[in-house]
């Protein structure tokens, strides 16, 4: 594998498995209430465990050997560090213990309107799809494209339970802030 494909190997193993996770928090979030540490093991086993299982296993499917054309060494490399940039803003502006779910399974939170939400609803999920087409245009297969628009498809399942989730706990106060803000593309105002 070349160095390009290791780091879209790398970009994977830490983006793939996000619904994954979630499919495993949000449903169960009742159940996950009552077992705080649980959730954590179990949504790691249940994510990144068998993501990391296929890209061992299906490497050679998944990543060139080659070195991509320089246009889109360079396109990946930007969408990945647009992505390193958003995550830092997120974790900014939620916090660790938000930005892993904690507060969600505790029932307690508040809507985050400030900083980079004031521009855009799901910023980490948007900088997630950023960095999967970055780690598809070093990769270079079609394989890592289909596993991307698997992922996309698995986490528009993840943004409804989400925002369903958003409204039953906060009702009109979730709905004025989805008027106002939108989902993925961000606004320039604040």
């Amino acid at each position: 594998m070349s160095v390009p494909s290791w780091v879209a190997a790398i970009v994977l193993f830490l983006q793939l498995p996000i619904p994954l996770y979630w499919f495993v928090v949000h449903p169960f979030r009742a159940f996950w209430r009552g077992h705080p540490r649980g959730v954590y093991l179990a949504g790691l086993g249940c994510s990144w465990l068998p993501v990391t299982i296929a890209i061992v296993a299906f490497h050679r499917q998944l990543f060139r050997s080659t070195w991509p054309p320089l246009s889109l060494l360079i396109a990946g490399l930007l969408l990945i560090l647009l992505e390193v940039w958003i995550f830092w803003r997120v974790s900014h502006d939620l916090g660790f213990a938000r930005l892993v779910g904690q507060k969600e399974l505790e029932g307690v939170g508040e809507i985050e309107s400030r900083g980079i939400y004031s521009r855009i609803r799901h910023p980490r999920y948007t900088a997630s799809f950023l960095a999967i087409i970055g780690a598809c245009l070093l990769a270079g297969t079609r394989i890592s494209w289909m596993v991307a628009l698997l992922w996309l498809m698995l986490m528009t399942v993840v943004i409804a339970m989400e925002e369903r989730e958003m409204r039953a706990r906060f009702g009109p106060k979730y709905l004025s802030y989805c008027s106002e803000t939108p989902r993925f593309l961000p606004k320039l105002r604040p």
